[in-house]
């Protein structure tokens, strides 16, 4: 099954999510419930969800009304003091019900911090308030593992961010804001498609957590169910968060192809990576003999695999190979694996030869590091040894200079 969270029309905020799950099935009482519960701590809520129309639009609206708006006077609640809070809600709440909603405000914290130049120590949170953030975001998440949609592949479409300016605690800024920025970094967004605040920090926070992936376009896809959730604001065009779930309609026998070219593994190695791949889930290994610069031979590895399986497989390709460069089509984008060029010597009969390395990081691992060819084929025409003990020598040298710098 297959989650989209579609905030390209009108954004995202807490109070959208949950009129969005609720449309999709949760059940209304119980967020009521809940929301109301843990903000009794923050000054308390009173939560009304309701039907109403947005142009056109048939969708829920949940309203969160503070009932103590000045709990926390005009400086706001701390971080520190939030979490504090929220951990009370320990037995109340599933625990990764919990753990996730901290989560969401972590991230706004990093974001302010980010933003002022504070330590997360030193964040009060104004815009986010208090009792109606915590019910926004617990509300949030608490419906989105009732409805089990942690369990489901969870897809985000661009958010709109819509444009002009706003007043905040801080002054006047521009849309986004900045802590809106600073959570969306990474991520596609859009302005428009009106001058007014689309997206909030807590509904781009709750974005980020709940995605396991992020598309520029609605992917393929057979609907079962579609959820609106209503915004307070009234526009000409429908002020809704949508979310669909539906099952993936892309046709299994749609593939990928990864592929890259090598010319250093012995016949034993590529053996060994042929029956690896399979096993982690290739639909096919294909090894076809190439010559490559130079005129020395080599093969072109190809491995054909199903999206699920393409991650695993570039990170098998890259650790077993230590090539520096995959190529996957039909999308015709490649994997690239970072790399480092360093100078070493190598003392041969009192003499010392210097040879350059080419060390290769996928994922934060070392998968190669090899002699340059040319240097070694220097050095065995000046010393008389064969390519062979030359490259044993190198490996020895690079081996004690990666031990040394505590990289193996």
């Amino acid at each position: 099954m297959t989650i989209i969270i579609d905030p390209q029309s009108s954004g995202i905020s807490g109070n959208m999510f949950i009129g969005a799950l609720v449309d999709l099935g949760a059940n209304k009482e119980d967020i009521k419930r809940i929301t109301e519960k843990v903000a009794e701590n923050f000054g308390g809520v009173n939560t009304e969800i309701t039907k109403v129309n947005k142009a056109g639009i048939e969708s829920s609206f949940c309203n969160i009304e503070i009932l103590n708006k000045n709990h926390h006077n005009n400086h706001g609640i701390s971080y520190k003091d939030l979490i504090s809070n929220i951990n009370k809600l320990n037995g109340f709440l599933d625990k990764e019900v919990l753990e996730k909603s901290k989560e969401v405000f972590k991230i706004i914290a990093k974001a302010e911090s980010t933003v002022h130049g504070k330590s997360l120590d030193e964040i009060h949170f104004h815009e986010v308030g208090a009792a109606d953030a915590v019910a926004d975001v617990i509300g949030t998440i608490y419906g989105f593992y009732q409805l089990e949609l942690n369990k489901e592949n969870v897809i985000g479409l661009p958010i709109s961010v819509g444009g002009g300016r706003v007043e905040t605690a801080h002054g006047i800024v521009s849309i986004p804001a900045p802590a809106t920025v600073e959570i969306l970094k990474g991520l596609n967004f859009q302005g428009g498609p009106v001058s007014s605040e689309l997206a909030t920090p807590t509904g781009c926070a709750l974005y980020k957590v709940l995605c396991d992936e992020y598309l520029e376009y609605m992917p393929n896809i057979k609907i079962e169910k579609v959820g609106y959730g209503a915004g307070s604001k009234d526009f000409k065009h429908p002020n809704v968060l949508r979310i669909l779930k539906g099952k993936n309609s892309k046709e299994k026998g749609e593939i990928k192809v990864l592929e890259t070219n090598v010319d250093h593994l012995s016949g034993e190695e590529l053996g060994y990576l042929y029956d690896k791949l399979l096993d982690a889930g290739a639909r096919d290994v294909i090894m076809i003999p190439i010559f490559m610069k130079k005129n020395r031979p080599g093969q072109l590895i190809q491995v054909i695999s199903h999206e699920e399986n393409i991650e695993n497989l570039l990170k098998i390709m890259f650790k077993e190979t230590g090539t520096l460069g995959i190529r996957i089509s039909p999308k015709l984008h490649r994997g690239i694996a970072s790399r480092e060029f360093i100078k070493l010597s190598i003392e041969i009969d009192g003499k010392k030869y210097e040879i350059t390395f080419k060390i290769g990081y996928y994922d934060g691992e070392i998968i190669s590091k090899r002699a340059e060819f040319e240097d070694t084929k220097r050095i065995a025409i000046e010393t008389g040894l064969t390519l062979g003990e030359i490259r044993e020598l190198s490996n020895i040298e690079i081996r004690k200079y990666l031990k040394n710098k505590n990289k193996l």
